[in-house]
């Protein structure tokens, strides 16, 4: 039986929602992406052209810090990766995040949470950042409606 995590990063609470559902329905281990700054309404305000978020994503280079590392990455066969979608991709964050570890020989499933951006554009830039060597799920968008039914259906599909 594989091993799984998921981790997430929430700026409402919204995306850490799903994670617990997700969580609970694959019994997995949960690790909560935590910024070293963490984000204000007003960095936050994707409206206000030269707010923290729009600086963020405007930056392809552009890594905020983590609090936390996950302590043994090597343990876990799959890896669910949350967050909101910004710009139509993740959020600089994620980056952080993946660039922080070796996924090779993994498989990574993004799902995001978003009204209505799909996960199609994160999905290519996340394989981008980790690599050949890593299997990349094609993701999921969940919304912050999505049940617990929904996640189960969802995780059921991709025969974990």
């Amino acid at each position: 039986m594989s091993k799984k995590l998921v981790a997430f990063f929430s700026a409402s609470g919204v995306t850490a929602k799903v994670a617990a559902e997700l969580a609970k329905a694959e019994s997995a281990d949960c690790f909560e992406i935590k910024p070293v700054e963490p984000y204000s309404a007003a960095d936050l305000d994707y409206r206000v052209k030269d707010c923290r978020s729009n600086l963020e994503m405007a930056d392809e280079s552009c890594r905020p810090g983590i609090v936390d590392k996950v302590a043994d990455m090597a343990q876990y066969d799959t890896v669910f990766i949350g967050f909101p979608i910004w710009w139509a991709r993740e959020p600089s964050i994620i980056d952080t995040f993946l660039e922080a570890y070796d996924f090779t020989g993994k498989k990574i499933i993004p799902f995001c949470t978003s009204g209505a951006s799909d996960v199609a554009k994160a999905t290519e830039h996340i394989k981008g950042i980790v690599g050949d060597g890593v299997n990349v799920d094609a993701g999921k968008r969940l919304g912050a409606e999505s049940s617990e039914e929904e996640v189960k259906t969802w995780t059921e599909l991709l025969g974990l």
